[in-house]
C-alpha cells in the first residue's frame, strides 16, 4: 500500500483526516512522539499479532504494553507477534510502518477495543 493508496482510502472514507508528512523518522513510538512534540502515550501504535489462523491488528497507545494473559483470555489462544515478512504479507506495509487500513490477502481483522482490555 503506497502513500497514494492511503490518501485515496482516507479521502473516500474519512475526508476530514489530515495527512501529515514529516521529514524525520517516526518508525518508533519515541521518534514519532518527538517528531510531533507529544508524549509517547499520545501516539497510536499498531501491533500485528497472530492468534490461531487469524491475524489481528491491535491499535494501542504508544506507551501501552500488552498483557499476554488478557490477550489469551480475550481470544481463547496464545498470541504471537508477526515476523516482518508476515507483516508485509498481511498489511502491505513493512514492519514498524504498519498502517491499519488494509487486510491484504490474510484473513485479518482490525481490532478496536479499549486498550485497558488488553493491556
Amino acid at each position: 500500500m503506497s502513500l497514494q493508496s492511503v490518501r485515496q482510502f482516507l479521502a473516500e472514507r474519512a475526508p476530514d483526516i489530515e495527512i501529515i508528512e514529516l521529514n524525520q523518522s517516526t518508525a518508533t513510538v519515541e521518534l514519532a512522539a518527538k517528531a510531533h512534540n507529544v508524549a509517547p502515550g499520545q501516539i497510536a501504535k499498531t501491533l500485528s499479532l497472530k492468534v490461531k489462523d487469524d491475524i489481528i491488528l491491535v491499535v494501542a497507545k504508544g506507551d501501552a504494553r500488552l498483557d499476554n494473559k488478557k490477550l489469551k483470555s480475550t481470544f481463547g489462544a496464545k498470541a504471537r507477534m508477526l515476523s516482518s515478512d508476515e507483516v508485509v504479507i498481511a498489511t502491505g506495509h513493512p514492519g514498524r510502518r504498519c498502517l491499519p487500513f488494509r487486510a491484504g490477502n490474510a484473513s485479518a481483522r482490525l481490532l478496536r477495543r479499549l486498550i485497558k482490555t488488553l493491556c
